[in-house]
């Protein structure tokens, strides 16, 4: 079930949030519960039992992890037990395929038959997984208390607004948040309804827009590949991954505040960063966070010297890159990231310049880096993007293929200009944000825009069946 189905806006959505609203403020944490389960359910059919299996794990070692229950030798074997059953499964289920298909590669050049795995992608289990990760974690560490009531532990891992694609909450953000609601539900519906507003309009009338022309452009055989095809499909899927998943990052911000929680931000408009360094203090901040939390600080960060910092780099942007898909392209795309911060830091250009000129430039280089990277992202298979940014390198002029300019409507081009548009303005304010927390004539003409004109528009699209699913349920 996706945010931007008829089902989920004109059914679920307004149901759940009625039951919040009607039943017993002590009830909340049990129909959240219920709702996210049916939510995830709806999707991920059989699979379901797989989460189930991990919450009664990772449940039922909280209360033991806790400093002081048990002697600290236990609760670290415990600990990486718990750890290494939640990374066993996410390794099964995501990357067995791709190893067993590696496996078989090599053993057909000798002429031996390795069998393949095939196994369907539970939905939103890299985002679960490291879910109880944070959980156990943050007990072991002592940053909070297990949580003893099941119903707020599903609460936590299940929530249904950022379960299948993000943000990443950490235990320790959210774990004061759920013993006790709010007792202003009205106002947090009306706080929250803007923020989902606007990353419906985000997904539906900008991303869903763009994506039939980024898909054209990719899809185009390496023999009828062009310079300008190249360069139009990096700079529509830049443009169409930011809008999809910042998007679906503020509709879920949205519901988690509707329905009584502060999830934290996603983005912070990444396309202005004017260093590498910057872009992951912008993009993907919930991963980014997790990942310093839980991965480079316990390996040392860059205390150790400038060797283990560097080595600790790539060895997260490695994770970063396999995290997001069992693929060779990803694995690249983040060593790619890796290697620009290494860089970054060796070199000094870490920190943003001074003056103006220098900061414009700094910022398009950081943009060019970005867009080039997402070549590898979003192509099928290595080969496929080394012949796009071969061709993006050399100037042919030799226009679009027939596939591509069909793709390419009037309307597409100057939502693809309006796009460009809004990622160029300047870094501050951030959107989400400021549409929040600011009581200015602005934001105040903004959410009032967002909440008819763009509810309604994207309503329309959405009836017409126009809506694809968010790219990042893949991951």
């Amino acid at each position: 079930m996706s945010f931007t189905s008829p089902l989920f806006l004109w059914f679920f959505m307004p149901a759940v949030l009625a039951a919040v609203l009607v039943a017993p403020r002590s009830w909340r944490n049990g129909v959240v519960a219920v709702a996210s389960l049916v939510f995830y359910a709806s999707g991920a059919g059989a699979t379901t039992f797989l989460l189930l299996a991990c919450m009664v794990l990772n449940y039922f070692a909280g209360p033991r992890l806790e400093p002081g229950r048990t002697p600290d030798q236990q609760r670290r074997k415990l600990l990486v037990g718990v750890i290494a059953a939640d990374l066993s499964v996410l390794a099964i289920w995501k990357y067995a395929g791709f190893a067993t298909q590696q496996f078989a590669n090599i053993a057909s050049v000798v002429g031996a038959d390795l069998p393949v795995v095939h196994l369907a992608l539970p939905i939103g289990i890299s985002f679960y997984t490291f879910h109880h990760i944070s959980y156990v974690v943050d007990i072991y560490r002592g940053e909070r208390h297990a949580l003893r009531d099941p119903v707020s532990f599903v609460t936590y891992i299940a929530m249904f607004p950022q379960l299948v694609a993000g943000p990443i909450v950490r235990y320790h953000e959210i774990a004061d948040q759920l013993p006790q609601p709010r007792q202003n539900r009205l106002d947090d519906i009306a706080a929250g309804f803007p923020r989902f507003a606007l990353g419906m309009c985000k997904k539906v009338i900008i991303a869903d827009s763009l994506a039939p022309l980024a898909d054209a452009c990719f899809a185009t055989p390496s023999d009828q590949m062009t310079w300008s095809i190249a360069w139009l499909g990096a700079i529509t899927y830049t443009l169409q991954l930011y809008f999809d998943f910042s998007g679906y990052s503020d509709m879920a911000i949205g519901l988690g505040r509707m329905l009584g929680f502060r999830l934290p931000e996603n983005f912070a408009r990444p396309y202005s960063s004017v260093t590498i360094t910057e872009f992951w203090r912008r993009w993907h901040m919930s991963l980014s966070r997790w990942f310093r939390d839980y991965v480079y600080i316990p390996l040392g960060g860059n205390r150790r010297g400038v060797r283990m910092t560097y080595r600790n780099l790539g060895i997260v942007f490695v994770l970063t890159g396999f995290w997001h898909g069992a693929n060779w392209t990803f694995l690249v795309w983040g060593l790619y990231h890796g290697a620009l911060l290494v860089l970054e830091r060796r070199f000094g250009w870490d920190t943003a310049p001074a003056d103006r000129r220098r900061m414009i430039i700094r910022r398009a280089a950081t943009m060019l880096l970005v867009l080039v990277g997402w070549v590898f992202f979003r192509a099928p298979d290595l080969g496929r993007a080394f012949t796009m940014l071969g061709h993006m390198l050399l100037p042919d002029f030799s226009g679009l293929s027939d596939a591509v300019a069909v793709a390419a409507t009037h309307q597409r081009i100057v939502l693809l200009l309006l796009a460009t548009l809004i990622v160029v303005l300047p870094a501050e304010p951030v959107t989400g944000p400021f549409l929040e927390a600011s009581r200015t004539r602005v934001a105040n003409t903004l959410r009032i825009t967002l909440m008819t004109a763009g509810v309604a528009y994207s309503a329309i699209l959405v009836a017409a069946g126009t809506f694809s699913p968010f790219l990042y349920y893949q991951f």
